[in-house]
């Protein structure tokens, strides 16, 4: 008789123990050496934007022009003029820090109240922030010492080396946070320190060797500060939830009175494959990111393909190994009134779901049209759904004191902070055309006089122009596309010159333009796909039309939930957060291709244990009954891990990572709720034996078998008590 793939790779590590977990501590090690020994390189300005921005960019990356960290720093007085003596102070302040250039005179705002002191920090602008903190003391203590002035800064080193602070903080508190919650849920969910431990341990050596690859790979595809962190989000997640399923089937084995051996081998041939099933399509479904045309999208598939692959692959080796290893000292380190392990020769699981399930069975009907009226009615507010790059107000929060100072500086000098930037490329920048069109331009600027800077030797300049408005507001998008359409294609008729605009609002424009892009074909390529997957698994077109659309059912619920908590700010001091009128304009792409994937981790593992009951001979209601009671343990304490993973993401401080973290803690809950617990076995109950059927032009397609022989002893009964192919000499797992 054959065994199916996890069932061999599951024999064979319990077989070879220690090859199996030194060779995987060895994997972990050496990945983990190799990946700090080369060191993360991040990705430019230019690999990060699209569009005429990223053009833009790639000129100045290609001449080497690097523009010192410009900063901004204001000083407010109650009267006209009284700023004076407290900015001279200032200037000469920060002059001694030696950090800055030389540092222009203050310019008066038009009511002479408030004084804006520029000037630029020296050196390399990636590493101003680092060498900031001196010029950041100087302005805080002249601070100090006049009470009877306001003063805000901002700029590009001070806003960079604050926001890397934060971004440290947040992550490491969530990091921090993350793993014990799921040691505790697991306590829980097993009541053994040991059972606990053992998913969170494969979980964080799975991450630590993910991250030393991805070090590794991000020399051939440069990545975003943040992957990281998405990495280790998704590791944790899929990497406990895969290890769960695993160990509560061997659990729920042994508890039914299996031997060891043969506990293990049917958790091999069947959560194993549903593992593996499960990760082949969560990362099919992070590869569609690829085809989203940005590169921060191409880093974030690439470090969660390869962190699925590991938690999955460790799932499926040392896992088995180690459970072998273990025996029944799995259930060491006991938690006292924690989940009391049955008694050999039972198998009364999922009492508490199956009395849920009961009122289901008996009115699918009512229960399906009840539960996807409740998934429509979250979906809702998803219809007025409004994307756009969340300004500084909006992402840090209007107290936040980068906010304030961009806030104040902005008002009293528009166009200051965050002006476009004109890249113009030549092949000769001192032809006669050229210098009159960046004469004639930099002349008349937007109503303020543009900034012109000439690199003749590279044959490139940049003109800075103020735009109204506050740098993000319809004001400012307006005169940026006027400038782009009209006033630079005017200007530079005729000149043969190369004109490119960047900037941090263009760069945003120019980013969500490709978004909206590329959602049509990443949408197409994990529909198809995981459609395709679920009809290879299942050879059913029913279970692969039922699975998209349960998983896009989930999606809109979660966009629905997060515009009514984030645009329209239901809930939202409950939460922590603000209304900010708008959903942060990555998100729907990146919540819709994480989602896909992560929810097939429940239907796949659902669905094959129904699956399985039905091979055995159960008819389709009772093989849902007995699917969903078998599954409900794992399925409860996996949601719940990812749940609180998610969860404390959306407790940090920027507004698009609390987003993510409320709209994927939603989804989650939702999935594993109400719809693996009401709809699915709803639907399934209506459609009946069409569940199952193959169309005469796809039964070429492989029967795999979803269960295990020692199963088909006893499987139609029920019966309770030991198996007799137990012993040594059973027979080994099969598929058709």
């Amino acid at each position: 008789m054959r065994q199916n793939l996890a069932a061999r790779i599951g024999v064979w590590s319990a077989h070879h123990r220690k090859t199996a977990v030194i060779g995987w501590l060895l994997f972990v090690v050496l990945a983990a050496a190799l990946g700090g020994a080369s060191g993360l390189v991040e990705m430019s300005d230019s690999e990060n934007g699209a569009g005429d921005s990223a053009k833009a960019e790639k000129i100045l990356d290609e001449a080497g022009i690097d523009d010192p960290a410009g900063e901004l720093v204001m000083v407010s007085s109650p009267a006209a003029g009284g700023w004076r003596t407290a900015a001279d102070d200032l200037t000469k302040a920060v002059q001694r820090t030696g950090e800055t250039g030389p540092i222009a005179s203050p310019l008066a705002s038009e009511d002479g109240k408030d004084a804006l002191i520029r000037f630029e920090m020296k050196g390399d602008s990636k590493t101003a922030p680092d060498r900031v903190q001196p010029v950041l003391d100087a302005v805080r203590d002249t601070g100090d010492a006049h009470r009877d002035v306001r003063i805000y800064q901002f700029g590009q080193a001070s806003s960079g080396k604050w926001l890397n602070d934060l971004l440290a903080d947040d992550f490491r508190r969530a990091e921090f946070t993350a793993v014990p919650l799921a040691l505790g849920i697991l306590l829980v969910a097993f009541g053994a320190v040991v059972a606990a431990l053992l998913p969170v341990g494969l979980a964080l050596t799975a991450c630590m060797a993910a991250f030393g690859l991805l070090s590794l790979a991000s020399h051939q595809l440069h990545l975003f500060q943040t992957t990281y962190s998405v990495m280790f989000l998704m590791g944790l997640a899929v990497g406990v939830d895969y290890c769960l399923f695993y160990l509560r089937r061997e659990r729920d084995e042994r508890a039914a009175g299996r031997d060891a051996e043969t506990a293990l081998r049917i958790a091999a041939a069947t959560s194993g494959r549903a593992v593996l099933v499960s990760g082949v399509t969560v990362m099919v479904a992070m590869a569609g990111m690829f085809l989203s045309g940005l590169m921060i999208f191409k880093g974030f598939a690439l470090a969660t393909i390869m962190v699925v692959f590991i938690a999955m692959l460790g799932s499926v080796t040392v896992l088995p190994a180690l459970l072998a290893w273990l025996g029944d000292r799995i259930d060491a380190g006991r938690v006292p009134f924690l989940n009391r392990r049955k008694k050999k020769g039972t198998r009364e699981s999922g009492a508490l779901a199956g009395a849920l399930l009961g009122p289901v069975l008996a009115r699918p009907k009512l229960f399906a049209v009840a539960s996807a009226a409740v998934l429509v009615a979250l979906a809702a507010p998803a219809l007025g759904m409004k994307t756009e790059s969340l300004g500084m107000e909006k992402q840090f929060g209007s107290e936040a004191s980068l906010t304030v100072a961009y806030r104040h500086i902005t008002e009293a000098f528009p166009g200051g902070p965050a002006p476009a930037r004109v890249v113009v490329k030549a092949d000769d920048i001192e032809s006669e055309g050229v210098r009159k069109a960046l004469a004639e331009f930099g002349g008349t600027g937007s109503g303020d006089a543009a900034s012109v800077t000439v690199h003749a030797a590279r044959n490139v300049a940049e003109i800075e122009v103020p735009l109204p408005g506050n740098g993000s507001d319809e004001r400012s998008k307006a005169a940026l596309s006027e400038l782009r359409d009209k006033r630079l294609p005017a200007a530079f008729a005729g000149t043969g010159a190369e004109v490119h605009v960047t900037g941090d609002l263009a760069g945003s424009v120019d980013f969500n333009d490709q978004l909206k892009r590329g959602i049509v074909p990443v949408f197409a390529f994990i529909t198809a796909v995981t459609f395709l997957l679920m009809l290879f698994c299942f050879r059913s077109y029913v279970i692969a039309l039922t699975s998209i659309l349960l998983n896009l059912l989930s999606v809109v619920a979660a966009y629905g939930v997060m515009v009514a908590v984030f645009q329209h700010g239901w809930g939202a001091d409950l939460l922590g957060t603000e209304k900010v009128g708008a959903i942060e304009s990555w998100m729907p792409l990146f919540v819709l291709v994480v989602l896909f994937g992560l929810s097939m981790d429940y239907h796949v593992f659902v669905v094959s244990r129904i699956r399985e009951a039905r091979d055995r001979g159960l008819d389709t209601p009772s093989a849902i009954r007995q699917g969903i009671r078998r599954t409900a343990g794992a399925v409860t304490g996996a949601a719940a891990i990812m749940v609180a993973v998610f969860a404390v993401f959306g407790t940090l401080s920027m507004q698009d990572m609390q987003q993510m973290g409320v709209g994927l803690a939603v989804a989650v809950l939702l999935d594993a709720t109400l719809v693996r617990m009401v709809l699915l076995p709803s639907v399934m109950t209506l459609l009946g034996e069409r569940n199952w059927r193959t169309p005469k032009a796809l039964r070429w397609l492989p029967e795999l078998e979803h269960g295990d022989v020692e199963e088909d002893t006893q499987g139609v009964a029920g019966g309770a008590g030991p198996s007799p192919l137990g012993a040594r000499h059973a027979a080994p797992v099969r598929t058709r």
